[in-house]
């Protein structure tokens, strides 16, 4: 897969941090019980950077959830910017919520900045690693990212091989590659060549919902 030349701009701290919390539509109709969480846990490619709320992909699984009438209920955790170290040290406090799901979907702007491997793997297993302390009950699904390529291939092979690494170690669903479909498709992605359009997004909540949607049967079947 190729990637054009990604950049860094300073635009992307838009989103507020109060806006990582937004909780995103509420199931259809009265479920009998309290419906579990689902924290969507990631950097602007989760936030929808130049979009609105409604158009990024944890809405688009929400709107997924409801129209099978499931008791999930969907926050959007995504803050615009974010590396793995800015996430390691915020999880705890998106944690003080009841969580039944965590995606974990940090790791591009590290790639971008070209952040040691080790290091980012580091981060992100301290956040798995929170998660199972403050919800042991909890299900951690893995989002796969990719670095671009003028990185080098070196470090675009350490960068991708760390996400499967990370899955197998901890056990967890992974999503191979978050924007799988969607990178480098000029047609569905914004100007800047980075951010996900509308329909970009669309295939990004695919590429989640693939992996999602056994995770939730699994949890309806169990409780």
């Amino acid at each position: 897969m190729r990637f054009p030349h990604l950049t860094i701009r300073a635009g992307v701290w838009l989103f507020p941090l109060l806006a990582a919390l937004l909780f995103v539509g509420s199931p259809a109709g009265a479920a009998p019980e309290q419906p579990g969480t689902i924290i969507c846990f990631g950097d602007s490619l989760t936030a929808g950077y130049g979009l609105d709320p409604d158009q990024a992909w944890p809405a688009l699984i929400e709107e997924k959830i409801r129209a099978k009438g499931w008791p999930f209920r969907v926050v959007n955790a995504g803050l615009s910017g974010e590396t793995t170290a800015a996430g390691a040290r915020r999880v705890n406090w998106i944690l003080r919520q009841p969580v039944a799901v965590f995606i974990l979907a940090l790791g591009g702007n590290d790639g971008l900045r070209g952040i040691p491997t080790e290091e980012t793997e580091r981060n992100l297993q301290a956040i798995i690693d929170a998660v199972r302390r403050r919800h042991p009950e909890a299900a951690i699904i893995l989002a796969g990212m990719e670095a671009p390529p003028n990185m080098g291939p070196d470090f675009t092979r350490a960068f991708r091989a760390l996400f499967p690494r990370l899955a197998e170690r901890n056990a967890l669903p992974l999503i191979p590659f978050l924007l799988a479909g969607v990178a480098a498709e000029p047609a569905l992605n914004q100007p800047d060549g980075i951010h996900p359009n509308a329909e970009g997004q669309r295939r990004v909540a695919d590429n989640v919902w693939a992996v999602l949607e056994r995770v939730l049967q699994r949890r309806l079947a169990s409780d």
